[in-house]
């Protein structure tokens, strides 16, 4: 399965002030098969360490700093001989030992031949609960579930891919109907790598959902097993509020919905452990329209997508019927799945941020504000080819906007100022 991630790996790989690097990522989107697949493709052997529960690990970090002695425990441990520049060292779940965090610091700065990768799915959470962290001493890179383009990849169409790539919107147009069937698809299966090669290999959608919700118990399972006993109850309230919200027409997070009453102050801690876990994206409103964009985010108003578009339908029971009855599925929810669809497609590119806009009486709001260092760019998406976008026309007016998107299932038009672009064909913007 080709992951994008890889290429990102290989140009860490050859920087000549390489740090370690930590992959981050929520459960099951394959953190541990690309850093495997990476060492295999790139270098000459691959020692791999899972720290989870692992006494011997903990007792080699517990010692010292001194790498030249972790280096050669390590090779002791594991039978393999560990090489300058030439073996990939893996440490997975590494939040599980704080010391073998703390190391990288001295790796970076004495032994930075050697190269080492590191993942942790709840790595935030240790990070939270005040474990010594190397400021400026570690390289960072963000795996997600596949995207629409991984998907259609890992189908064998790679063609298709490039076709989006190349923003070839005759051809798009003309697959118009290729395009919608996978996008239908992929609402329904997601992108969890597990999931995706079980699809493309049994074509069995009971089969897809049996998978996702043991995924959604594990996530679950996680919460009484790392966080603090007093927040579980506060994070599984959020957890299974959260397609709730999405499928209101207002999108944006309530604590009264969670429950009668509820305000941020029982909830902010729940939200940050979901958020740091890597289950959710959390899209602040801004103030203003102004860049950069993040000094105007209102850090209490928000709303929160979840991190794969297929475990969402699966939390919202979507049935398999709704796949095949014309563009339904875009539709269902209010739109839930279309904007986070488009929330996880944007998220992944680090050259731009993401906010929404809406004004103090909601009569006015964009879903979507992207900032690619030089302007604002509202975007909306629409669940058809409906595009009447008065919230939109209104917003371009009132703060004198030169360029605006709008993704819905209708062909590609480019406006004065807006510009129609079919929602499977999102590219980079920056």
């Amino acid at each position: 399965m080709n992951r994008d991630i890889l290429k990102k790996l290989i140009i860490w790989k050859n920087k000549k002030d390489r740090k370690p690097l930590i992959l981050r990522g929520a459960r099951q989107v394959g953190k541990t098969w690309i850093m495997k697949h990476f060492g295999e493709l790139e270098y000459q052997n691959v020692s791999y360490f899972n720290m989870d529960n692992d006494k011997i690990l903990s007792n080699i970090f517990e010692t010292n700093f001194d790498t030249d002695r972790i280096i050669n425990e390590l090779k002791l441990y594991s039978g393999i001989n560990i090489e300058k520049n030439k073996t990939l060292i893996i440490f997975d779940e590494i939040q599980e030992i704080p010391k073998a965090i703390s190391s990288l610091k001295y790796f970076c700065e004495n032994n930075n031949d050697y190269h080492i990768i590191c993942a942790g799915s709840l790595l935030g959470i240790a990070l939270h609960k005040g474990t010594s962290f190397p400021v400026g001493k570690i390289d960072f890179e963000d795996l997600y579930p596949l995207s629409f383009k991984e998907y259609l990849d890992a189908k064998g169409l790679n063609e298709y891919r490039q076709i989006i790539e190349n923003q070839d919107f005759e051809k798009i147009n003309t697959f118009k109907n290729i395009f919608i069937k996978n996008l239908k698809e992929y609402f329904y299966v997601g992108g969890m790598p597990q999931i995706v090669e079980n699809f493309i290999n049994e074509k069995d959608y009971d089969k897809v959902r049996n998978l996702q919700r043991n995924i959604l118990d594990m996530y679950e399972n996680d919460f009484s097993k790392h966080a603090d006993k007093n927040i579980v109850p506060r994070i599984r309230q959020v957890f299974n509020s959260i397609s709730k919200q999405l499928s209101q027409e207002n999108k944006k997070f309530k604590y009264g919905n969670i429950e009668k009453g509820g305000r941020s102050s029982q909830y902010e801690e729940a939200i940050l452990w979901l958020k740091d876990c890597g289950i959710v994206h959390k899209i602040n409103r801004l103030t203003d329209i102004k860049i950069p964009a993040r000094a105007y985010e209102e850090d209490n108003i928000f709303k929160l997508f979840f991190v794969d578009v297929g475990l969402l339908s699966c939390m919202n029971n979507l049935s398999q019927k709704t796949l095949i009855e014309g563009n339904e599925l875009f539709i269902e929810f209010k739109g839930a799945l279309s904007e986070n669809f488009v929330c996880n497609e944007l998220i992944r590119n680090k050259k731009t941020s993401l906010s929404y806009y809406t004004n103090d009486r909601s009569t006015l709001e964009i879903d979507f504000i992207v900032d690619d260092g030089y302007d604002l760019i509202p975007i909306e998406v629409k669940s058809t080819i409906n595009l009447r976008s008065k919230s939109l026309k209104t917003f371009i007016e009132k703060f004198k906007i030169k360029k605006a998107i709008r993704y819905s299932l209708a062909d590609y038009k480019e406006n004065e100022i807006i510009t129609d672009i079919p929602m499977f064909a999102i590219n980079d913007l920056a």
